[in-house]
């Protein structure tokens, strides 16, 4: 009916552009034709030239926000939206710092999708509104009707934190719970999937009117969305994966290479890559002797049967242990070791953090079935790379700096299950199952004469080697400054070369490196940013865009400090103003972090 009118009327558009027009949406369905009117109008609010469809006014809507760090918020936050959209609630999907707050007191139904940052932060794009929430000038909200889906990691001691905050804050302000808040674990897929369909039933119930769901523009420059993602990976080809760091080295760094020709994969510098493992088998073969089973056992998990060696192997996680995993060994092994470990919080953090499957098993033996000990482990998760390559340069290809985690448990060498896979046990030419992970949190400036600060110690300084080959290749003016920190010069300078080399072309303007163990003092990065603390104040005074990566338990919050410390003394400032001074950085996406 739309497009009769609009051909009886003067219009743009010449009868054969009309006819293809008509061609082109005869079979879409009221959803998908919603889905292509928001879309064109997003492209018209980019480009000024086309004017948005006319769309009638719902009498009810649901607003969902996602307040997302790595992008896991926001793929929960887009399906929920496509779940809406499938039983024609009208919905609208933002991120949060996209949100004008103060239109809260205007909303009748909000889902929050939100995960944690570090230690209990908001993530970056959540700050504002997360102390909006907190402060005088929130508004009463005794005509919301909400829930919360919060995202987060049990083995940190603030989990789940930020999501915590928005549902107690929400409550507080008068606002009413359709459904109870859900924290998700580090694998959240069920959990997820469950409260969705939960809430958007009683969001429909609710909602006075249904009507079609409406739909956020694209940004026209955005990277072409790739059918591959966590739920369907890529099988890429391991080209290379190459130590980096000398044979005295205390570490073992790779330089990874994956292939994703034919793949159409996209990515920006600031991105990461998901990479999904197998489990060693000679491990798996040493859990499965341990608990006095067979291989070839059928297990069950999400209502699909795998041999016990298949399940251990492909599904479920075992160089990483979770509290619940520790307390259930505990009660089935009675070993009083356990138990005193699981009486104490701090202490169960401290030891699943420490400890593998496996390690917990040898402690004290038990008797368990096959699918109870299945049930009480996590499902295997994907682990995110900060890629070290820009696509500009490397074309079909994508750069991981992959830090091997090995360490000593008694008699036994321990690996890390991803890093283990990529360093040591994948050959080349061996499949790799891969996906893109958006960051928007961590971009070059959209101008190219801003100047950048980067911090990068250690596998930090994976993607300033994207920043640099991105600037490179756009020959952007902009001053680049790097930080880089390891143990030792000689053993450890990731990428040396390919930093003498931007110094000499003149890409990198300056490069300070601190390799603690080359002297008698250990010398970090903070070190060497306070002993330049007059020009790394004059280059934020002058604009310039700050990025830190790499540990998020000290290193981070070091830097953060010796930060205060120079805006202070630089500035003139009190820490309570220099703290403020680093917070507006952050609003303005001047000052960004990716940390882990």
């Amino acid at each position: 009916m739309l497009l009769k009118e609009l051909s009886s009327l003067a219009s743009p558009l010449s009868e054969q552009q009309v006819s293809l027009l008509q061609q082109a949406t005869a079979e879409l369905s009221v959803t998908q034709l919603a889905w292509v009117s928001g879309y064109l109008a997003g492209v018209g609010q980019n480009a000024g030239q086309l004017a948005p469809l006319a769309q009638a006014q719902p009498a009810g809507k649901l607003t969902i926000l996602y307040a997302s760090q790595t992008g896991n918020a926001k793929g929960v936050a887009e399906e929920l939206h496509s779940a809406a959209q499938a039983q024609d609630i009208n919905a609208e999907v933002v991120n949060v710092a996209d949100y004008k707050a103060k239109n809260l007191k205007n909303e009748t139904h909000l889902l929050i999708v939100a995960s944690t940052n570090g230690e209990g932060e908001p993530p970056d794009d959540a700050i504002e509104f997360h102390e909006f929430l907190a402060s005088k000038k929130a508004p009463k909200l005794d005509n919301l009707k909400y829930s919360v889906l919060a995202l987060g990691d049990s083995s940190y001691e603030f989990f789940c934190q930020t999501g915590k905050d928005f549902d107690e804050r929400l409550a507080a302000l008068g606002a009413e719970r359709v459904c109870e808040r859900v924290d998700c674990d580090v694998d959240y897929d069920k959990d997820a999937a469950s409260w969705t369909e939960q809430a958007l039933a009683e969001v429909k119930q609710t909602l006075s009117a249904e009507a079609t769901s409406s739909v956020v523009s694209l940004p026209v420059n955005a990277p072409a969305a790739s059918q591959y993602n966590k739920k369907n990976p890529y099988a890429a080809e391991l080209s290379l994966s190459q130590k980096i760091t000398g044979r005295d080295s205390a570490k073992d760094v790779r330089h990874v290479e994956i292939d994703l020709a034919d793949s159409g994969i996209q990515y920006q510098a600031g991105d990461a890559l998901g990479v999904w493992f197998e489990n060693d088998r000679e491990l798996v073969a040493k859990i499965i002797a341990r608990l006095g089973l067979k291989e070839d056992q059928t297990v069950s998990i999400d209502e699909q049967e795998f041999s016990l060696v298949d399940a251990l192997t492909e599904k479920l996680e075992i160089t990483q242990t979770s509290g619940a995993f520790v307390e259930a060994w505990a009660n089935w092994s009675a070993s009083k070791k356990l138990q005193t470990v699981v009486a104490d919080k701090d202490k169960l953090r401290e030891y699943a953090a420490n400890h593998q499957v496996i390690d917990v098993l040898l402690e004290k033996k038990a008797k368990v079935a096959a699918q109870d000990f299945v049930d009480a482990l996590r499902k295997i998760t994907p682990r995110l790379y900060s890629i070290a390559s820009a696509q500009a340069e490397v074309e079909e290809e994508v750069h991981l700096t992959v830090g091997v985690v090995s360490y000593q448990q008694g008699d036994e060498q321990r690996l890390g299950g991803a890093s283990g896979f990529l360093g040591a046990r994948a050959e080349e030419g061996a499949q790799v199952k891969v996906f893109v992970e958006h960051n928007d949190n961590f971009r070059l400036p959209s101008n190219p004469e801003t100047p950048v600060i980067m911090v990068g110690p250690g596998t930090g300084i994976a993607p300033f080697r994207a920043f640099m080959q991105q600037r490179d290749a756009s020959d952007a003016e902009g001053k680049n400054w790097l930080f880089f920190g390891d143990q030792t010069f000689t053993q450890d300078f990731l990428y040396q070369t390919e930093w003498q080399g931007y110094l000499k072309s003149g890409l990198l303007s300056k490069l300070d490196v601190a390799f603690s163990r080359d002297q008698a003092e250990k010398i970090y990065v903070q070190d060497r940013l306070r002993e330049n603390a007059e020009e790394v104040f004059q280059w934020l005074e002058e604009g310039a865009h700050l990025y830190i990566c790499g540990d998020a338990n000290r290193m981070a919050k070091d830097v953060h400090q010796a930060l205060i410390d120079i805006i202070a003394e630089q500035g003139k400032q009190s820490p309570e103003q220099a703290e403020e001074y680093l917070k507006q950085l952050r609003s303005a996406k001047r000052y960004q972090k990716d940390v882990y």
